[in-house]
């Protein structure tokens, strides 16, 4: 994997990895609809819009490996989420077909399995349980990445972020955060790693509290640096009351956005 495009490159984790990632390839492509800092040796900065096909197959041109931030990342309405990390995500992954990139690193999201109970650890072979329509979309990216390794023989990997910060802010990110040197270690594995099929992981640091899984990690040698309990001391009570949905479920506050339903009734 010698040349490698990100898309979302201008945000928070996008622009971890391009200070992370610089110089390790010989070429970093930075695509992004937003202004960015100047190119330095070994990268292309692209203005681009993931709505547009046409305009996705010619970024992913003698691409080997796409990481795929881009979209909209949080909750927000349909009108947003859908042509963003709906559209926009086939059209990464349509392109990368077309264009015979190799690889396809998806960012997905704990949101995707967000209403599961917090009292039990989950693992990657749960089903989906998205907490919110930008969980519903991470859900959507998972299964098209699944189609595309199956159909068309893309390596596909699929990273359920958690709570990407500096430092975790609040209780339940003793168990969800991942630093920003991790993020940079997770998708450097997932460049490097040998071929793969279809894989999830759960994009977390070594966090004491971590409630999910995470075989694959061990395979891509992912091995995080960082744990949230470093933090514990003054988060403590920084937490939603109980038999909130914001405790009650791995997807936190998104759970209870919106929320009417009846939580006993989620088993």
């Amino acid at each position: 994997m010698k040349r490698i495009l990100i898309t979302g490159a201008g945000g928070g984790i996008g622009r971890a990895l391009r200070a992370g990632l610089h110089g390790r390839y010989p070429l970093l492509r930075l695509l992004d609809v937003t202004p960015q800092e100047a190119a330095r040796a070994g990268e292309e900065l692209l203005s681009a819009d993931i709505t547009g096909l046409g305009a996705m197959r010619a970024a992913l041109e003698d691409v080997d490996c796409v990481v795929h931030l881009a979209g909209v990342p949080r909750e927000n309405t349909w009108e947003a989420i859908l042509p963003n990390n709906i559209v926009g995500t086939y059209n990464v992954f349509e392109a990368a077909r077309l264009q015979r990139v190799k690889r396809v690193i998806f960012a997905s999201s704990n949101h995707a399995v967000g209403y599961h109970r917090a009292s039990r650890k989950i693992d990657t072979d749960v089903l989906p349980r998205p907490d919110s329509r930008y969980g519903v979309s991470k859900v959507f990216g998972e299964a098209l990445g699944r189609m595309y390794a199956d159909k068309y023989g893309l390596n596909v990997a699929c990273l359920r972020i958690g709570s990407f910060r500096e430092k975790p802010q609040d209780a339940r990110q003793l168990s969800t955060w991942i630093s920003p040197r991790d993020t940079v270690q997770l998708v450097r594995r997932c460049i490097d790693a040998p071929a793969y099929h279809y894989l999830i992981v759960y994009g977390v640091s070594a966090n004491t509290r971590s409630r999910w899984i995470n075989p694959n990690a061990d395979f891509l040698g992912y091995q995080p640096q960082d744990n949230a309990e470093d933090f514990a001391a003054v988060l403590v009570g920084k937490t939603a009351p109980a038999g909130d949905p914001a405790t009650e479920f791995h997807g936190g506050p998104f759970c209870a956005m919106e929320f009417t339903g009846d939580i006993s009734k989620i088993d």
